[in-house]
């Protein structure tokens, strides 16, 4: 069914109205379906918007099946966009750290983002988050949407110590940063410049070449640039002690010994003009000049105060978030018989650059010249930037500063370095063969002098090593047995069965504070075990309590007792309610969530917009015989630990006259039945039965402010009442006045409204925050960290398993899939194992990093029972890592 498509006083609300006309839901939903299916293009740009505002989005105009229930109901109309919460500073809006795709935001289309503006504004102040399509990778073209922008830090040579940051994008051209630095430092556009790459104190690189990107000269978070104008007599403040002739294009690199005077060294570079190049007189030597200090051509370095260092003993900088590459070219470093591979150029000799599956050599050469820099025995620290560079032109998702996992690299590199390397210049088809009942020991050597013919390099000598699968049938009792080479052993960690959860509980006594719990719960366990833990802790009937997620001043979910914990991510903030399902007198009582507003009149506009503030409630009332004066009393009950009443005196001696709310308070056209069960009929507004004393419940709650000022009687009421979305952010209906009872069923939402003058006069923002600690929050809570050995990751690793449902095995003997039994066995192991743990645990909503502490010895035998090769045979391995 398609409803309507929004209620009328919405357009109110969206303080950044949309002011088009809003199509119906399954328009609404055609249309944005289409556009949310539009390819990246480069160039391109896309709009973030916060994906819990698209979720309710999505479920108005039931754009996913299971959201067909909710279309065009107006409880779920999404109101304005609001982008609150994707923001760290929302008077910057600077974007938060770490936002996920699709978790904490959606991306869409300029035309999708336009269309979402014109049927439903945006929250007044808030600017359009848009971000560029940027393109990386050389051979596999990859784009995607550059959500966070590099941070750089920007200073002009005569004063580095006057830094400024500015953000530009990957794209962006070094021609575009130097002239927003000519900007910013007030540098003529005659006057030539030289930009300078500031690694350390006493480092520095020249980036001479104008057309390279952001992305192309490898600058990271947080990287320094400095400027240096030119001297009026034609030469440079930073004088040249020494310099070198670089083998890598456009690339020069300095440093200064600590014994000159002269704070920088350099060498002699194009300097930069008006976006050309001029040449200029210099020092040039070939190879590499030292004075105290290193140079690279391709690694920027520092060589420690000593000039004897160990070889292999030097550090790698942090590139921003690049501990993951530093980790795995650490280990893969101290592997002997690859470094020594390296360090005696028996690589050049091999290396394959027409392999279509490997990158022309060139990741075996930058990894080549990374290794002889860290076994130089000159440098004691290496920035491996031209490295990473490199990695990230073959694999654009290791191009940015994101955290990545150390073994997705690993892997990477390994592939990369045996392609590049492989000595097989044309692979030959080969049949795979079942063992049919062969000997293992035949069936593994056919396997691997198989894999040898087509895959021949120093990464198959030295890191790959061979599996034995056997499948066997569970209605035939065929066995098959296949043999499998592999790189790296990815072993599973025992998974957690419990998680502890941090909980507010919110009691239904309205004089005491809420209460923060910490709670252990079954790990895939219900939202009505965290009820029954909780129970336990507090004393308070678990039937008695409603979980709900608290965002941004609203209930961004109310849970059903039967739903998931994983739907629940460890950051969200969990409020437990107690709540009624009878009155003292019996009758059945209704759950309503109650959201604070605070109104603001707007001198542009004849309308009002309100903000949210505060915790909201759940507020359990009679369902029969409901009037506004007792809604209102209940309301008044509920806050009164954190809200005053006014005083006797401060009451005027006669009720106010009735008088409608000065904002339009459209009521809602149309409405189904069965959806709005707490309208009569028509667009009837919502009633109560006693007369003149409740009237002041419609009255504006900013004629407080007018009445004290003029030192005339307050009002009685301190808020007025409205039916809301269940956002808070769009008007359904008022509560006015003209006898009959309200009717308001558990998917009524409403607000109640202040003025400000009234709030800051009544409303204790202080108490309304306060919370109490349970014990359970002040105990050092216990860490039982599961300790297990590598050999029983190993011996899990190689348990037999049934496969699963929707992974089954096709029999040739039945003649079709059946869940078979597997296990895999160790055949024969490589000169290095690489050894992965499998550190974290995924569900469609959130990943879990296992925590579990793997003992291993640094010096292991690996025994018989664990290998299937021969008996009494035991394999003696070194651990580094």
């Amino acid at each position: 069914m398609s409803g309507p498509a929004g209620p009328g006083a919405a357009d109110e609300m969206a303080e950044g109205g949309g002011c088009g006309e809003r199509p119906d839901a399954e328009t609404q939903k055609s249309e944005l379906g289409a556009l949310m299916r539009t390819t990246l293009q480069r160039g391109a740009q896309w709009y973030l918007i916060d994906s819990r505002w698209f979720k309710q989005w999505k479920k108005y105009v039931g754009f996913d099946s299971w959201d067909m229930y909710s279309m065009g109901q107006h409880n779920v109309f999404p109101g304005p966009i609001d982008n609150s919460g994707l923001f760290s500073d929302p008077e910057s809006q600077t974007l938060k750290e770490h936002l996920i795709d699709e978790l904490d935001y959606v991306l869409v289309p300029t035309e999708a983002w336009n269309k979402l503006l014109n049927w439903y504004g945006c929250v007044e102040g808030q600017q359009p988050i848009v971000r560029t399509v940027v393109e990386h990778g050389l051979f596999v073209k990859h784009c995607k949407v550059e959500v966070y922008l590099l941070e750089l830090k920007l200073c002009e040579n005569s004063d580095p110590t006057n830094v400024l940051s500015c953000h530009f994008s990957k794209a962006d051209t070094i021609a575009t940063i130097e002239k927003e630095m000519r900007k910013l430092f007030n540098i003529p556009a005659e006057r030539e410049t030289r930009l300078w790459n500031k690694y350390m104190s006493n480092t520095y690189e020249q980036l001479s070449k104008l057309d390279n990107t952001v992305q192309d000269a490898g600058l990271y978070q947080g990287q320094v640039l400095v400027i240096e104008p030119q001297n009026e007599d034609g030469t440079w403040p930073r004088q040249t002690l020494q310099s070198i002739s670089s083998t890598a294009p456009s690339r020069n690199f300095t440093t200064s010994p600590k014994s000159s005077a002269s704070p920088y060294s350099s060498v002699s570079a194009s300097p930069i003009a008006n976006g050309d190049s001029t040449s200029t007189s210099g020092m040039h030597s070939s190879g590499v000049s030292r004075g105290g200090s290193g140079f690279s051509a391709s690694y920027n370095c520092q060589e420690s105060p000593s000039s004897h260092i160990q070889p292999g003993l030097c550090g790698l900088g942090n590139l921003g978030n690049t501990c993951f590459m530093n980790s795995a070219l650490q280990c893969l470093s101290n592997t002997a018989p690859l470094t020594d591979y390296f360090l005696k150029d028996e690589y050049e000799a091999e290396i394959n650059r027409i392999n279509p599956l490997g990158m022309k050599g060139e990741i075996a050469e930058a990894y080549a010249e990374l290794i002889k820099q860290m076994w130089s025995g000159r440098d004691a620290h290496v920035a491996p930037r031209m490295f990473k560079t490199q990695v990230g032109r073959f694999a654009p998702q290791f191009s940015g500063y994101q955290q990545q996992d150390s073994q997705e690299l690993l892997a990477f590199l390994l592939d990369g370095l045996h392609e590049d390397l492989n000595r097989v210049k044309k692979k030959p088809y080969l049949e795979l063969k079942d063992a049919n009942g062969r000997p293992d020991s035949v069936v593994a050597k056919e396997a691997w002098e198989n894999h040898r013919l087509r895959n021949d390099s120093v990464i198959v000598d030295t890191f790959h090593g061979l599996f034995k699968s056997t499948l066997v049938c569970p209605e035939c009792f065929k066995v098959s047995v296949t043999f499998d080479p592999f790189c790296y052993l990815t072993l599973p960690l025992p998974l957690k069965k419990d998680r502890v959860m941090e909980v507010f509980l919110v009691p239904a006594d309205p004089h005491c504070r809420p209460t923060q719990y910490r709670v252990t719960v079954p790990l895939m366990g219900a939202v009505s075990d965290l009820c029954e833990a909780l129970s336990r802790l507090s004393g308070i009937s678990a039937e008695n309590m409603v979980v709900t997620d608290v965002y941004n001043h609203r209930f961004h979910k109310i849970f059903q007792m039967d739903e998931g914990l994983n739907h629940i991510m460890p950051r969200d903030d969990i409020f437990v309610y107690e709540v009624c399902s009878t009155s003292v007198d019996g009758s059945e009582c209704v759950t309503l969530p109650v959201y604070f507003r605070e109104r603001k009149s707007r001198p542009s506009s004849t309308s009002s917009g309100a903000a949210l503030y505060g915790q909201p409630l759940l507020l359990s009332v009679p369902k029969q015989k409901l009037t506004l004066e007792s809604l209102y009393q209940a309301v008044c009950d509920r806050i009164s630990r954190y809200v005053k009443q006014p005083l006797p005196d401060e009451f005027g001696s006669s009720p106010l006259e009735p008088r409608a709310y000065s904002g339009s308070r459209n009521s809602c056209e149309g409405e189904d039945e069965e959806e709005m069960e707490h309208q009569e009929e028509g667009n009837e507004q919502l009633l109560e039965t006693e007369g003149s004393r409740e009237d002041d419940l419609g009255n504006d709650p900013s004629e407080t402010t007018q009445k004290k000022i003029k030192g005339q009687p307050c009002p009685k009421r301190l808020f007025t009442f409205s039916l809301v979305n269940s956002y808070g952010t769009a008007d359904i209906n008022s509560l006015a006045t003209d006898g009959k009872l309200l009717k308001l069923n558990s998917r009524s939402t409403l607000a109640i409204d202040w003025d400000s003058e009234t709030r800051s006069l009544y409303y204790d923002e202080q108490e309304s925050e306060a919370y109490e600690k349970h014990v359970s929050m002040l105990q050092l809570q216990k860490k039982k960290k599961t300790t297990v050995a590598l050999r029983d990751c190993i011996e899990l690793f190689t348990t037999m398993e049934t496969l699963g449902e929707h992974d089954p095995w096709y029999c040739p003997n039945c003649k079709k899939h059946q869940q078979a039994t597997k296990k895999f066995d160790l055949w024969s192991l490589p000169k290095i194992l690489v050894v992965h743990l499998k550190r974290f645990s995924y569900n469609r909503y959130w990943r879990d990093k296992l925590d579990t502490v793997v003992e291993f010895p640094v010096r292991w035998v690996m025994v018989t029972t664990l290998l299937g090769t021969f008996k009494n045979r035991q394999k003696n391995l070194d651990m580094i890592g």
